[in-house]
């Protein structure tokens, strides 16, 4: 299972997974973006007063997070081509992650915005601050200090959970190690590899993670 010709054969192709690797990384950042614009609009319609706009956030809540990811995917990639909307994996890949993890970041946000005082709120509007003006310059940053472990820990999820993207050929790290594993009859020292590049991103960001949650305490 692990030897030593494997492990010839496989750094002598390392290139096709520091490729996926790269893949994987990028749609994570893209993804990850635009989970951060989403988590903060669907936090900040939650606390306000629009009954229409609560309505539709708890709608799309609901929704993305009590689907499976993978099912969510495949609605993209093989259901809206038939509707006329054809969307490379790429785009799959950025568009589905930020969509799915944007509706537990929403609910961070909007957990965040809660603990901060109401009287804060209060206070900032009776000197003439409207809504946004009182979430961007008072509460917003104090309530991006106690999201933050929260969302980081999103984060780390949303790196793990791009490896789906290997099912709909999306040329990241998993489909790239899948497929040269199956090329190549090489499976331990393959998943092996693929684990341990997995982890260097994803245990820093679980240490500091730790390391936020306690400053925040």
């Amino acid at each position: 299972m692990f030897k030593l010709w494997m492990w010839e054969r496989l750094f002598s192709d390392f290139s096709v997974f520091l490729l996926g690797f790269g893949k994987t990384l990028l749609v994570s950042a893209i993804a990850l973006a635009l989970t951060l614009l989403i988590s903060l609009a669907g936090g900040l319609i939650r606390c306000s007063t629009s009954k229409v706009g609560k309505q539709i956030i708890r709608g799309y809540m609901s929704l993305f997070q009590n689907t499976p990811l993978v099912v969510q995917i495949f609605f993209f990639y093989y259901v809206l081509p038939r509707l006329g909307v054809v969307l490379s994996p790429f785009a799959v890949g950025c568009i589905g992650l930020a969509l799915y993890t944007g509706s537990f970041g929403s609910a961070v946000v909007e957990s965040s915005i809660l603990a901060i005082p109401k009287e804060q709120t209060e206070a900032s509007m009776s000197q003439g601050f409207n809504y946004l003006e009182t979430m961007r310059h008072v509460v917003i940053p104090q309530a991006m200090k106690i999201a933050l472990p929260a969302m980081t820990n999103q984060a780390v999820n949303l790196i793990k959970n791009s490896s789906v993207l290997a099912m709909i050929a999306g040329g990241d790290l998993m489909y790239n190690s899948d497929s040269w594993a199956s090329g190549s009859a090489v499976y331990g020292p393959t998943f092996l590899i693929t684990g341990l590049l997995y982890l260097s991103i994803c245990l820093p960001l679980s240490r500091l993670v730790k390391r936020l949650e306690g400053k925040v305490r």
